[in-house]
């Protein structure tokens, strides 16, 4: 009996002990002062943790005796740590405020969709790609941003060009004619460029790049019917920045990149200058260049005038000088002969200006004009034609915004002309074009209710020869709960009639008819997409993160490019339409100083016309994007990738064969520099690899299309400065 009483009596003050150690917390907006909705805590040192209620209530129970460290953990707030000694002695509930990541929500500043709200609450869906993703691709390919798009879910680059590697991209399973690629917001990438546009533009003076899939031409006028690419460049800081990049490769390349920018009290300047070459590279030894003979200079530099708080304006240059030269090894080293005499080669010039003033009226509204005049002249010669001709385009648009705490209102007025103009060289009909086209929109961002905010904007457009367009477009964005939003959206869009495509591309233009204003319309479309997208925190250092979109575009009198007689191709708009749907799923996943990205891209194109529906060539109907990236702050940067693209319709009917590639990077960074090694395409998966990628003879080779790589395992390294 006296053992059974001394039992009871332990017990019973065990039960004591844990009924004192048992916590009661509530988790608040330190500003709101309202509920947080599944915080997640966690004791150090214990398995104990949990997550608030819809109240922001946690209770915590069996805490251990003495000083217990709590973490406290949510999406878009500072993590919180607060240490609590146990027993406690006042046992009334704990009120815990924890503090929004306004660094985070801050330094994201989206431009593209003129609008001037934060990410978090623009209802039309745009990925962000920041400064430190772009310092992880510039190490893979410091000379172009091909690599820091292809890597995209739902974004493809289609070789155009075998021998001198000419691409485009593809959003959506649309041709790239169909994506705006903008410079701080002007079109200075289009028509006579657009098959070299992403090979000329490094990305080291690139602050950020943000990229909207979908119809976009209510914002930024025709052409953006799968979307836009708007590359933010960099501007000055009280701070110097003063940067430069080495890098070689094992095929031969070599890139040197300096950047500069820095703020003097009412002037700032940026300058960016680089130099890239390439040697010619052949690694399947077929005799034809995977990789062109080619050297590139660029200067970009830019002037910027504060004149007071409320008035600055921003002046700047962007030049491009290359030459490319491709085609058979033997002819590119000076040794070609009757046979060996196949060579492709692009000579372009590039001079662009940007002009920007902005001037803030009062708290509520703003005023602001935009110039800019671009020239683009390129020579493409094969051993049987040239092609010369010369791009000028301007274009100018004053814009107001009028901004209050529910509703904003932005209202605008532009007007754009490309003229172009070919070179006679043979008794072929020149293919000069004039285009002007007058816009003027009107766009409002409102906040309804705490979980709903619309978007919807309407454009009109004067195309002349081709008439007006009217271009509706609305967005809704969803808050759900906290960390599930949903974002719901759609517009029109339209294309004006271009010779300048990727199938015209691949002729280098020979042999294709003008465009006739007569004949030809614009192509129009209208599409949509929806998402859903979660993050939140799981247990202690732990975070995920998923969206979730579908998308579907319907083009109407597609321009295609046909071939009614011999050695003859004419654009012609189909009777028919082009639609493209499909989904994009992306991961992320993340333990302390480890994150895991997964994507997976299903995409469905087709063409139907005279009752007969054909699959988009060069698309691949399925693909998995996956990144493993280990990250010690300021130390050290290692990455793993891979992805898979299914097999591929071609255009003579055949089809691909599906593949992978490989890549893995290593950068050690120290307070000034840093080194790094980038073994990229380590599988060596080559087209090569697969079969011939031509017939014919190696003097007049006819080749096929291009769906996978080319130059197959490359090793690049480097340095890079901070100074």
């Amino acid at each position: 009996m006296k053992k059974i009483l001394i039992v009871s009596f332990f017990m019973a003050l065990n039960l004591c002990v844990y009924a004192q150690n048992t916590l009661n917390i509530v988790v608040k907006n330190s500003e709101t002062k309202e509920p947080l909705i599944g915080v997640t805590t966690s004791i150090k040192g214990t398995s104990i943790g949990g997550t608030s209620n819809e109240k922001g209530q946690i209770i915590l129970s069996n805490i251990p005796d003495g000083i217990q460290e709590i973490h406290f953990s949510y999406v878009g707030f500072e993590e919180f740590i607060e240490k609590i000694e146990f027993p406690l002695k006042d046992t009334n509930v704990i009120e815990i405020l924890l503090k929004e990541n306004s660094e985070e929500l801050e330094g994201v500043v989206i431009t593209s969709t003129r609008s001037t709200r934060s990410i978090q609450n623009i209802p039309t869906r745009i990925e962000f790609i920041g400064s430190e993703e772009l310092g992880e691709k510039g190490n893979m390919k410091p000379g172009d941003i091909r690599m820091l798009l292809a890597e995209s879910t739902g974004i493809h680059v289609q070789t155009t060009s075998p021998t001198s590697a000419n691409a485009s991209i593809r959003i959506q399973g649309l041709d790239g004619r169909y994506t705006q690629i903008l410079k701080d917001g002007f079109p200075i990438y289009s028509g006579a460029s657009s098959g070299l546009g992403l090979l000329q533009i490094p990305p080291l003076d690139l602050k950020q790049v943000e990229v909207i899939k979908g119809s976009t031409s209510t914002l930024y006028g025709g052409g953006a019917i799968a979307g836009l690419v708007n590359l933010i460049s960099k501007t000055p800081t009280d701070e110097r920045d003063l940067r430069f990049h080495i890098n070689g490769t094992s095929g031969r390349g070599l890139d040197i990149n300096g950047f500069y920018g820095q703020k003097f009290n009412k002037i700032g300047t940026t300058i960016f200058a680089s130099h890239n070459r390439n040697g010619a590279y052949d690694p399947a030894k077929i005799g034809f260049s995977a990789i062109p003979k080619f050297e590139r200079f660029v200067l970009n530099p830019k002037l910027f005038v504060y004149f007071n708080d409320k008035t600055k304006l921003n002046f700047g240059i962007n030049t491009t000088i290359e030459n490319r030269l491709g085609g058979d090894i033997l002819y590119i080293k000076g040794k070609g002969d009757n046979t060996h005499q196949y060579f492709e080669e692009n000579k372009t010039q590039r001079y662009s200006t940007q002009f920007v003033f902005d001037h803030l009226i009062n708290e509520n509204s703003s005023f602001q004009i935009k110039n800019s005049v671009s020239y683009f002249n390129r020579n493409t010669a094969i051993p049987t034609y040239e092609f010369e001709g010369t791009q000028t385009a301007t274009f100018t648009e004053a814009n107001y915004t009028y901004s209050k705490e529910k509703s904003e209102w932005v209202t605008g007025v532009n007007i754009w002309t490309d003229n172009f103009k070919e070179k006679q060289i043979t008794v072929f009909p020149l293919r000069d074009y004039s285009q002007t086209t007058f816009g003027a929109f009107v766009q409002n961002n409102f906040k309804a209710t705490d979980w709903l905010q619309l978007e919807a904007g309407l454009r009109t457009d004067y195309v002349i020869d081709y008439g007006a367009v009217f271009l509706p477009r609305v967005s809704a964005l969803f808050h759900i709960a906290n960390g599930l939003t949903s974002r719901i959206g759609g517009g029109f869009g339209y294309k004006t009639p271009t010779i300048f495509t990727e199938e015209s591309e691949r002729l280098q233009y020979q042999n294709v008819m003008p465009i006739n204003n007569k004949t030809n319309k614009l192509e129009k479309s209208y599409g949509g997409n929806a998402d859903i997208n979660y993050r939140t925190n799981i247990g202690d250092g732990w975070s995920f993160s998923i969206n979730q979109l579908f998308f579907y575009t319907y083009l109407n009198n597609p321009l295609l490019l046909e071939n009614p007689s011999a050695n003859l191709y004419q654009f012609v708009n189909s009777t028919g339409y082009i639609h493209t749907k499909g989904t994009e799923t992306n991961i992320k996943i993340g333990y302390d100083d480890v994150k895991l990205f997964l994507g997976y891209t299903y995409t469905d194109a087709q063409l139907h016309q005279n009752a007969t529906t054909t699959e988009s060539p060069l698309t691949p109907k399925h693909r998995i994007n996956s990144v493993l990236m280990y990250e010690i702050e300021d130390k050290w940067k290692v990455g793993l990738e891979a992805y898979y693209f299914s097999p591929q319709k071609l255009n003579d009917g055949t089809t691909g064969k599906d593949y992978w590639t490989c890549g893995f990077m290593a950068e050690k960074i120290w307070e000034r520099f840093s080194l790094y090694v980038n073994f990229e395409n380590f599988l060596d998966t080559r087209q090569t690899r697969f079969g011939n990628i031509y017939t014919g003879t190696i003097s007049n080779p006819i080749f096929k299309d291009i769906y996978a790589p080319l130059d197959g395992f490359v090793i690049n390294g480097g340095i890079k400065f901070r100074l």
